[in-house]
């Protein structure tokens, strides 16, 4: 399968229930073809300010956003099928779904993850930092960073280096896929 989604967060605060934007990105043999982005109306209507100086998201901005519930029910379940799910620094965002997913009595999905940044660490050891603004700055992505949309995109994007990288080809083959790209690099793919 050379199918996955790219998932990234942003919350309100340090409770991982709290997740104020998603941003979902789907690509097919390492190209985008979907991208699905909300804001939402957290459990508990406050947005720490120093959490708004990284994001930008304010209170005003989602007093009238839709709840993970309906979102999951209407939305992101759809969304998320059953394929791979990819985050940069996966373990914050698959801790802010599995929260979320608790806090509303939703049963946990199916869909397997791995992590970009991990990749990134196994594709480019001689970089200092891996983390997404850095590996954006270095590759020249443009992208506005903590906005939940933009980071899932160029999550998917580092992937698609990495793939690059990694690939016996002089280009990209169909069939080096995501599983393929994991095996190479002795990255894990985990369950939620």
């Amino acid at each position: 399968m050379n199918k996955f989604i790219a998932i990234d967060f942003e919350t309100a605060m340090f409770r991982p229930n709290s997740a104020i934007a998603i941003g979902l990105v789907k690509y097919h043999d390492y190209r985008l073809v979907d991208t699905f982005y909300s804001l939402i109306r957290p459990p508990h209507l406050y947005i720490r300010p120093d959490f708004t100086d990284i994001h930008g998201i304010t209170v005003a901005d989602v007093i009238d956003a839709p709840d993970f519930k309906h979102l999951w029910d209407n939305a992101i379940s759809g969304f998320l099928d059953e394929l791979p799910l990819a985050a940069h620094n996966a373990s914050f965002d698959m801790g802010v779904l599995r929260a979320t997913l608790e806090y509303y009595n939703f049963p946990m999905p199916k869909n397997k993850f791995f992590c970009s940044l991990a990749l990134a660490r196994k594709t480019w050891p001689q970089f200092p930092s891996r983390s997404l603004n850095n590996l954006a700055k270095h590759f020249c992505i443009e992208y506005e960073a903590h906005n939940a949309l933009a980071d899932a995109q160029t999550c998917g994007r580092i992937i698609e280096l990495c793939a690059e990288c990694h690939s016996d080809a002089a280009g990209m083959e169909q069939t080096f896929g995501i599983r393929d790209l994991l095996r190479k690099t002795g990255v894990r793919m985990k369950g939620l």
